[in-house]
């Protein structure tokens, strides 16, 4: 009968390597944050973009009070060719008709509501999402946010 001997260290070892396999496995993030939301790995190829209207309100030195409504943020970049979802939140201003030049895309923007739009520009370009509620200045604007595709 044979017998096998087998040293200290070549029991520790795999021991060990199981363990920090083990604590490895446990602190890695099984989701991705983007945006603010959590999106599963599954969908980590899903490019979501979030936008909020915001006012600026202000008084001028003989006390009229002025104000603007602005996209937030007022430029953001997309992938030409790529799908897109964009989130715009209300958040001031009762509602925001929109347009986005160059395209047949449409809606409004409530205030308290979530609008979700499900883009894809398959040419290059800068294309500007304007509010034609408040589009000059004179309409307490312009409310115009630039979707520069790349």
């Amino acid at each position: 009968m044979k017998f096998v001997l087998i040293k200290k260290k070549w029991i520790i070892f795999p021991i060990l390597c199981l363990g920090i396999a083990f604590v490895w496995f446990m602190l890695t993030p099984s989701a991705i944050e983007t945006g603010g939301q959590l999106t599963s790995q599954a969908d980590e190829n899903e490019f979501t973009i979030n936008m909020v209207t915001g006012e600026f309100k202000s008084e001028t030195e003989d006390g009229e009070e002025i104000e603007s409504y602005r996209w937030d943020p007022g430029t953001i970049v997309i992938p030409k060719g790529e799908p897109v979802k964009l989130s715009i939140y209300g958040v001031n201003g009762k509602e925001h008709p929109f347009i986005i030049e160059g395209t047949d895309i449409t809606g409004t923007v409530k205030k308290g509501e979530e609008t979700l739009l499900n883009l894809q520009f398959n040419e290059a370009g800068i294309y500007r999402l304007i509010c034609t509620t408040h589009e000059s200045i004179d309409k307490n604007g312009p409310m115009i946010a630039y979707l520069v595709v790349e």
